[in-house]
């Protein structure tokens, strides 16, 4: 997990040092596409596996909680977020 974690945070950096190179402005398009490829190799590979499938019913509604879960926090966080840093306060005379 430290190594993914490592790779990612060593690609933000390498990222941020090479953000003004416009070859990789263009990459930016190209991303979303990835991951989408990316989500539906995983969505497959689930799907033809036995085990998982035949146990999803045993164990799905622990993920969609943590799913509902992480979605309401994260929202929480993007509201609290917007109010403390992104709201101008105005004086009322």
């Amino acid at each position: 997990m430290f190594k993914i974690l490592g790779l990612m945070i060593l690609g933000i950096i390498i990222g941020y040092g090479l953000r003004r190179i416009s070859f990789l402005r263009k990459v930016e398009v190209s991303i979303s596409y990835t991951v989408f490829l990316l989500l539906f190799v995983l969505g497959v590979t689930i799907g033809s596996n036995r085990l998982i499938v035949d146990n999803l019913f045993s164990f799905g509604w622990q993920a969609a909680l943590l799913a509902l879960s992480a979605t309401v926090g994260s929202i929480l966080a993007s509201w609290i977020v917007l109010r403390l840093f992104f709201t101008s306060k105005k004086k009322k005379i």
